[in-house]
């Protein structure tokens, strides 16, 4: 098709993105461990001919498990599993590059590509939280430091995925030369985080790169995005602050000579969806009389840096800054959600708890493809994160009834029409760095300052 099309991702969480799916009838919590449930999930998506599927991750336990179903697998573990029984669909994976080192993460994604047949994506993140620095035993570096960081194992991962050329594999059999050595490069990277000296120990994979999305909205993270991301998951609440920060996104992109259509924007959204709008709202009251109070206090005090206690309920959320070490992008986003509509803490936990500041929407499938389009034609996304608030069945539910609605308005595919995660976001194959590069050449090109 000749028109823009609709980008569509699948954010798979558990058994739902609204705290209280678990204690929901229509959700099983035992469900969270069984990688049949994912299997199931990701082959939903692909029967819908989304995009991809993603898995966000932390590194450490968040929360309190009295009153959430807490505890994930490790995603790219759990992503090689459902690369087995899907064919199509993206496969994108959360990992940090503050507790990680370069290489692991470049064989990792690397693998899984290969193993996929070049479904790869890798969700790079910070990680904003303290309790994941105590599990390796530090403190939480500040958030410039970690973006500094960040830049630069992301540099080295290129690197490392780009070493091997891509006709250094000869498997000629007869001559007994599996590879030529000539066209695998070490990369001798020096820098102020890493020494790696390369090359990766596995052939350059089907994407050259997997897919790089990245889902911080702070300054930094516009910043990082703006230079490296292709794709960007990002929260926003109103159409007006989705178009302010899909205009800045894409006005720096020129900056690293770098065109708007290289970078996708994937904003969140969590359809609650009915056969009728009273139905949609119906089963947004049932998920809201199961929240639990406490756990909702525990996480926005988490958020927000200041103590909250059952007597904050029924009050206006206390003066908080919107400057942290941690996620500064949700803060400042939960404090302007509750200054703009003047919420209670009881109302703004009601709000945070189905999509933890992703925008949720009720309404009949029709209603939801309304939002979506008016998000896509004017100017504030050119897809979606979709977040089933009760899975499997927001999932089914959303591919079954949403998907043919934005079908019908010519908005999104019937099919897929790419072999890889690349191909179906419309996005290049990046070239090998190293490529026709002579000896002198290649150490001017890995040598970082």
């Amino acid at each position: 098709m000749s028109r823009r099309q609709l980008h569509l991702n699948a954010f798979l969480m558990g058994v739902g993105h609204h705290e209280a799916a678990w204690r929901h009838p229509r959700t099983d919590p035992a469900l969270i461990t069984d990688v049949r449930h994912y299997q199931r999930l990701a082959e939903i998506a692909e029967r819908g001919t989304l995009d991809s599927v993603f898995l966000a991750d932390g590194l450490a336990l968040q929360g309190d498990v009295r009153h959430n179903a807490l505890g994930t697998l490790e995603p790219l573990t759990l992503l090689s599993a459902l690369a087995a029984v899907t064919e199509h669909v993206g496969l994108i994976a959360t990992v940090s590059t503050t507790y990680n080192e370069p290489f692991h993460v470049a064989r990792k994604f690397a693998s899984l590509d290969h193993i996929s047949g070049g479904r790869a994506g890798w969700n790079i993140v910070t990680s904003a939280g303290e309790a994941e620095a105590h599990n390796f035993g530090i403190e939480r570096p500040a958030h410039a430091a970690r973006y500094r960081r960040a830049t630069e194992f992301l540099d080295v991962v290129t690197k490392l995925w780009d070493s091997w050329e891509d006709d250094a594999v000869l498997r000629d059999r007869r001559a007994g030369r599996y590879a030529d050595s000539a066209k695998i490069h070490p990369i001798r990277h020096a820098g102020d985080h890493f020494g790696v000296a390369g090359p990766l120990n596995i052939a350059r994979s089907p994407q050259g790169h997997p897919l790089l999305v990245q889902a911080g909205s702070s300054r930094d993270g516009i910043e990082f995005a703006a230079r490296h991301a292709e794709a960007v998951f990002t929260a926003q609440q109103t159409l007006a602050d989705g178009q302010a920060f899909y205009a800045d996104l894409k006005g720096r992109l020129a900056g690293y000579g770098r065109r708007p259509e290289q970078v996708l924007v994937l904003p969140g959204i969590s359809p609650i969806i009915g056969s009728t709008e009273r139905e949609a709202l119906r089963l947004s009251k049932e998920l809201e009389d199961l929240i639990i109070p406490a756990y909702g206090l525990a996480q926005l005090s988490q958020m927000t840096g200041i103590h909250l206690g059952e007597d904050d309920l029924d009050r206006p959320l206390p003066d908080v800054g919107v400057e942290t070490e941690g996620a500064q992008s949700r803060r400042r986003l939960v404090v302007e959600l509750a200054r703009r509509e003047n919420l209670t803490v009881r109302q703004l936990l009601g709000r945070l708890a189905g999509g933890r500041g992703h925008r949720v929407v009720a309404g009949t499938p029709e209603q939801i493809a309304d939002q979506i389009q008016l998000w896509f034609e004017n100017g504030a996304a050119d897809g979606f994160n979709i977040m089933p608030p009760v899975l499997p069945d927001g999932l089914s539910i959303f591919v079954d009834h949403v998907v043919p609605e934005l079908r019908s308005r010519g908005l999104f595919r019937t099919e897929y029409t790419g072999r890889t995660l690349r191909e179906n976001y419309g996005l290049g194959r990046p070239p090998s760095r190293f490529a026709g590069a002579d000896g002198a050449g290649q150490r001017d090109l890995v040598v970082a300052s």
